[in-house]
C-alpha cells in the first residue's frame, strides 16, 4: 500500500509546480554563492518539466538528490537550504509531500538570508500560499499533517522538527484555514 504522502501522479504534477515556485525564490541565494553550479536549477526546471507533464515519475526518481548535492559546494545556510529546497522540489515526482519540503526549506533560506528580520520567514510562507491555486491547495491539502504518517518525509524525519516542522505546520494550517 502506497504511502498518504505520495499522492496520485496527477496530484503530485500540479504540487510539482508550486514546489518549484517555492525553490525558485530563493535559488538566488545559492547562485551567488555559486553561479556555474548548475544542479538546483536543474532540479527546479525537471520539476517544472514534470509537472507539465514531459517527463515520467520513473526516470525523475532516479535524479531526485541530484539538486541536494549542490549544497556541498557552498557555505552559508541560506545558499545550502535553497538547494536543499530544489531538491525537495525535485523530489515531488516521487512523493508528493516534498513539495512542502520544498516549500519549508525556502522559508528557512529566506530567514537564513534575512538574520535581522525575525519575520522573513513568515513572509516566505505568505507569498508562498498566494502563489497556491485552488487544484494545487486541493492536492496539498490530501497530504497527511506532519507527524500524522510515519511513511515519509512528514513522518519522524527531519521536516518533522524545528524550523522545518514549524514551517511546514504553519502552511498546513493555513491549508486547513483556507478550504
Amino acid at each position: 500500500m502506497a504511502s498518504p504522502q505520495t499522492l496520485r501522479e496527477d496530484d503530485r504534477r500540479i504540487v510539482a509546480a508550486w514546489a518549484a515556485d517555492c525553490a525558485s525564490r530563493v535559488l538566488p541565494l545559492f547562485e551567488r554563492e555559486a553561479p556555474d553550479d548548475e544542479r538546483p536549477r536543474d532540479g527546479i526546471a525537471r520539476a517544472r518539466a514534470f509537472a507539465r507533464g514531459e517527463l515520467d515519475a520513473a526516470g525523475q526518481i532516479r535524479l531526485r538528490f541530484v539538486a541536494n548535492r549542490g549544497a556541498g559546494s557552498v557555505t552559508s545556510p541560506a545558499a545550502r537550504a535553497a538547494a536543499w529546497s530544489a531538491g525537495q522540489a525535485s523530489g515531488v515526482a516521487h512523493m508528493g509531500a516534498h513539495a512542502l519540503g520544498a516549500a519549508a526549506y525556502a522559508a528557512k533560506a529566506a530567514a537564513a538570508a534575512h538574520p535581522d528580520d525575525p519575520e522573513r520567514a513568515a513572509t516566505e510562507i505568505a507569498a508562498q500560499l498566494a502563489l497556491l491555486t485552488a487544484p494545487t491547495r486541493a492536492a496539498l491539502g490530501l497530504l497527511p499533517l506532519l507527524g500524522e504518517d510515519p511513511s515519509g518525509p512528514l513522518g519522524r524525519g527531519l521536516l518533522a522538527s524545528g524550523e522545518l516542522g514549524a514551517h511546514i505546520r504553519t502552511i498546513q494550517a493555513a491549508l486547513a484555514g483556507g478550504r
